[in-house]
């Protein structure tokens, strides 16, 4: 029900009165404001013989929804709500508005002397406690929405970086074999310079493992399950070359040709390194799985403007529908033609979660049964 009124002037006090009038003055925290309460105040206690008359007066900052209910657009406002119909008077005559009104308004209430005026009068409090519970009911659910949101957002980051861990898991598996198969060979220069690269790569892949499950835990503690970003100055033709050396074996197996464009004087980047490896992996893992036997893979990198680099991945592949180039960087989005294939449809929103995060571009061109090009910008580092 409406909060006890900060005034209230009752010309009579008989419940069962046969004629009531219902007056509600909202007033600001301004001074001037509150100058009308008393002037009404008085105009009420000199008609208290003509009929009962409650005045209230409502705080808008107290009661907002009450001026949401009764749509007023300036204060102070006087609301006549009993009898029918509404009526609102606003302005800086209130007094002479009211003095003008109110024989009508007796009128008005003589006429309708027969209706249930005390049940009117209870509508108020109970349209105002309706309003007020309305509110309330759409802040719970902006609540319930933010909160599934976050639930949501926390469930893809944590399917993304545990799908993420196949690749590292897979590279680092495939180093060890090598490393077990090269055991049984006599001692050669070549062989010893293999050993310590198969021993770096595995290293590094353990070190990317141990970056996503601790991202993994991070995610799993928090309801935001933010990407933790560790900005450093980040060189891509060595992270480039890195990468592309771990899929030597899956290149030949496919018989596809991987072709680098990458300037060695391209600048460093202002990244977090093992992030942007993810970024890079995922692309080439999506170019190798979709490009036919035989064909070709291109990684390139530009030094797009002085603030800007761009690294792009295009393929030989089937490409992408227009309609569907921008849907693809969304969780969980497939193709129609991949909802056989394994995968979860998870890489290209993380990719894009990443490049946002460090306020680049990700994008695709692509030509259905042409191929595509995935794109995505990097700041320069300063």
């Amino acid at each position: 029900m409406l909060e006890p009124p900060n005034h209230q002037t009752t010309a009579k006090t008989d419940q069962a009165a046969p004629m009531s009038i219902q007056l509600l003055l909202f007033v600001d925290e301004r001074p001037s404001s509150h100058e009308y309460i008393q002037p009404i105040r008085d105009y009420v206690k000199t008609v208290s013989q003509d009929c009962s008359c409650q005045l209230e007066v409502i705080e808008i900052h107290e009661q907002p929804h009450l001026v949401e209910h009764f749509r007023l657009v300036a204060t102070p406002a006087l609301v006549k709500v009993v009898p029918e119909p509404r009526q609102t008077l606003a302005g800086s005559n209130l007094v002479n508005q009211l003095k003008k009104w109110w024989p009508k308004w007796l009128s008005s209430l003589e006429e309708n002397h027969d209706e249930p005026l005390v049940e009117k009068s209870n509508n108020v409090g109970y349209s105002g406690e309706l309003m007020r519970l309305s509110d309330e009911i759409f802040r719970l659910k902006k609540d319930k929405e933010n909160l599934l949101e976050q639930i949501k957002f926390k469930d893809q980051v944590l399917a993304m970086l545990a799908h993420d861990l196949r690749s590292p898991l897979t590279a680092a598996s495939i180093a060890v074999e090598t490393l077990e198969l090269a055991q049984n060979q006599a001692p050669t220069e070549k062989k010893q310079k293999l050993t310590v690269q198969l021993f770096q790569q595995t290293r590094n892949q353990f070190r990317v493992m141990n970056r996503l499950i601790t991202d993994i835990l991070q995610a799993s503690k928090s309801m935001n399950a933010q990407l933790q970003v560790h900005h450093t100055e980040v060189f891509l033709p060595r992270l480039s070359k890195e990468i592309v050396e771990q899929y030597n074996d899956l290149l030949t197996e496919k018989s596809l040709k991987l072709i680098q464009d990458v300037p060695q004087d391209v600048p460093g980047v202002y990244a977090d390194e093992e992030l942007i490896r993810q970024v890079i992996v995922n692309l080439i893992d999506n170019a190798i799985k979709y490009t036919p036997e035989g064909g070709e893979i291109t990684l390139s990198i530009l030094h797009r403007t002085s603030q800007k680099v761009q690294v792009s991945v295009c393929d030989t592949g089937p490409g992408i529908p227009e309609e569907k180039q921008e849907r693809i960087f969304e969780g969980h989005f497939r193709l129609q033609r991949d909802q056989g294939k394994e995968g979860y449809g998870l890489g290209l929103s993380l990719c894009r979660k990443i490049v946002r995060v460090h306020y680049g571009q990700i994008w695709v061109d692509s030509v259905p049964e042409q191929g595509s090009c995935f794109h995505f910008t990097l700041p320069v580092y300063r």
